[in-house]
């Protein structure tokens, strides 16, 4: 059985910081679930879409890192 996590957030933008989490967490767990996150709250700098962009083109090198 596979171990998986997801990690929510805004993500705007991500950073070296959340990459990092992304990293570690996949020495742990066999995938990570990057779960972009809409916030009521917050004014985000990037549209939802381009957050997924950018999260895509940051994390595809990463096994098991997928993006929701």
């Amino acid at each position: 059985m596979s171990k998986i996590a997801i990690y929510p957030g805004t993500f705007d933008p991500i950073t070296n910081g959340h990459i990092d989490l992304i990293q570690r967490t996949l020495k742990i767990f066999d995938e990570v679930i990057v779960a972009v996150a809409l916030s009521q709250k917050k004014k985000p700098l990037f549209s939802t879409g381009e957050r997924l962009d950018l999260i895509k083109k940051s994390v595809r090198k990463y096994k098991g890192a997928m993006i929701m």
